[in-house]
């Protein structure tokens, strides 16, 4: 089964979450996620090219960020979760958060209200706010921001699987945007290399950009891009190494960390620069 839109895969992204869940080791525990994906984001995952093989870095991204998220709210006074193209993301029900704590979760109609219907009768752990916009229409973003950034005090951004599908235009235009608003303080972000999007793109690649969702954002300066517009790097976790950490590596990771500890200097940075998780900071 195609994918026919960009939103189609938060479905699939869900299945992925269904398949942690279920592990006795679970990183974390999701029992949205299986209501979520529904039969139609099993059939994406199975229609996918080594759309199983691949789960380990999108479970590992779900776990950091659930970290990164807590360790803001808990440690650093935010107020304002603030979750561009939140998908089906369903960490308003599942984390421990504060039931003070604004959530706002932005994305395109069709995948927003199809996941509050889902979730209608489960009650959030904090205020939750859906708002269905089109993050490319800048005038009703920039308002939107606007209000949320007046609202609050300490704001952490959230753009989990996003930018990756943004022109470069397009993510220098939001950083701008988000570092409007002062208390907009945190953006978490993935960020992907060159190299990755061009092995990516010989797997699932195809089928994304059949969907209207092509990889196009990976700049070969990392997170330096993001300077000219306001941003910084506050932390940078390479997927590599998170993986290892949280042990959900690939088969035959042991082959990669030998040839890692092969590499001159220069070529473990690159490589550690691969694909990471960032947290920006206001400069």
């Amino acid at each position: 089964m195609a994918l026919e839109n960009v939103s189609d895969t938060a479905r699939w992204v869900a299945v992925y979450r269904v398949m942690e869940s279920a592990r006795p080791d679970a990183l974390f525990h999701d029992p949205y996620a299986e209501r979520l994906a529904g039969e139609r984001g099993h059939q994406i995952l199975d229609s996918l090219k080594d759309g199983r093989t691949f789960a380990w870095p999108m479970i590992v991204r779900t776990a950091v960020f659930d970290e990164i998220i807590l360790d803001a709210v808990q440690k650093r006074g935010v107020d304002l979760v603030v979750n561009l193209a939140a998908g089906l993301d369903a960490r308003p029900w599942r984390l421990p958060l504060p039931p003070e704590l604004h959530w706002v979760d932005v994305d395109l109609p069709g995948i927003l209200n199809y996941k509050t219907e889902m979730l209608r009768d489960e009650k959030p752990k904090c205020r939750y706010e859906a708002v269905t916009l089109d993050l490319t229409d800048a005038e009703a973003r920039r308002a939107l921001f606007a209000r949320l950034g007046a609202e609050s005090k300490r704001a952490i951004v959230v753009a989990e699987g996003l930018l990756i599908y943004l022109d470069p235009e397009q993510v220098a235009a939001l950083a701008t945007d988000l570092h409007a608003q002062p208390s907009f303080q945190e953006w978490l972000i993935d960020l992907a290399s060159p190299q990755l999007i061009k092995r990516m793109s010989r797997t699932w690649g195809k089928s994304l950009a059949e969907a209207g969702a092509p990889f196009k954002f990976a700049p070969a300066e990392s997170t330096d891009f993001f300077r000219p517009y306001g941003w910084r790097e506050g932390q940078y976790r390479a997927v590599w190494e998170e993986a290892q950490r949280l042990n959900r590596t690939m088969k035959g990771a042991w082959m990669w960390n030998l040839l890692g500890r092969l590499m001159p200097k220069k070529k473990r940075e690159e490589f550690r620069r691969y694909s990471g998780y960032v947290l920006l900071e206001r400069v």
